[in-house]
């Protein structure tokens, strides 16, 4: 083998860590702790979908309203200069330490071909997805489920989500100094989402050592199996010379 076709060998082999974050409904602390997982995995990126329409949204445009932004084509905001904004969530994001942040802009009909073309722009060991339709086109590796510990009103996008999740978070940024997870099994019972929750492991921010842990091993894992992948095409190389 060629020492450029061994090259791309080795780097078609990159094996890029997914964690999605999404959550039962708007406001539910998703950014935070998708900022509390890129203090502690330094390196890795993140990756915002923002999806519009070509009209007035209704509410502030300066808040969240981007249908000047829409384009023909997925439009990718990569990099500081073009998407950090104090305050805002790919802000926060950067101020939390991510390598890179990639910002997607999209109809509907566009995101996959956007949620597709941002992670193959991801170069770090690992990305944290903040959103519930991009399930619909990705497989991650990990889906944390963030939810308030009342629950409230469910997304039907979380409820597709569900089925994909590994585990439940409970954010506590609205209702501190409650009990967690009495409050969410009591909810959970009552709203009738507890079929589609299961036996899910659940976290609170009180485990977020403990979460930060488990996704480290899936990490470790995966730099594991593309050292070996490496390995054998270094072998393959040195063999056919």
């Amino acid at each position: 083998m060629s020492q450029a076709n061994e090259r791309t060998a080795v780097t078609s082999m990159k094996c890029t860590v997914i964690v999605a974050v999404s959550g039962f409904s708007s406001e539910v602390g998703k950014t935070t702790l998708m900022c509390d997982l890129l203090r502690a995995f330094p390196g890795w990126e993140a990756i915002k979908v923002t999806r519009g329409h070509y009209r007035s949204c209704g509410r502030d445009p300066h808040a969240c309203c981007v249908s000047d932004l829409l384009k023909d084509e997925p439009v990718i905001r990569s990099g500081r200069e073009q998407n950090y904004a104090l305050g805002k969530d790919t802000g926060r994001y950067w101020d939390a330490g991510a390598a890179n942040v990639h910002w997607v802009i999209v109809t509907d009909e566009q995101v996959e071909q956007g949620i597709k073309q941002a992670v193959e722009r991801v170069n770090g060991p690992g990305v944290f997805i903040e959103g519930n339709s991009i399930l619909d086109f990705i497989q991650a590796d990990f889906v944390l489920m963030v939810s308030r510990a009342s629950g409230g009103k469910t997304k039907g996008s979380a409820r597709r989500a569900l089925s994909h999740s590994s585990a439940i978070y409970l954010s506590n940024i609205t209702e501190e100094g409650t009990d967690e997870r009495t409050k969410f099994a009591l909810w959970r019972k009552q709203s009738g989402i507890d079929q589609f929750i299961g036996g899910l492991p659940i976290y609170t921010q009180a485990d977020l050592p403990e979460l930060i842990a488990r996704l480290q091993k899936i990490d470790v894992s995966s730099q594991i199996a593309t050292g070996s992948a490496a390995g054998k095409v270094q072998k393959s190389s040195l063999i056919g010379r």
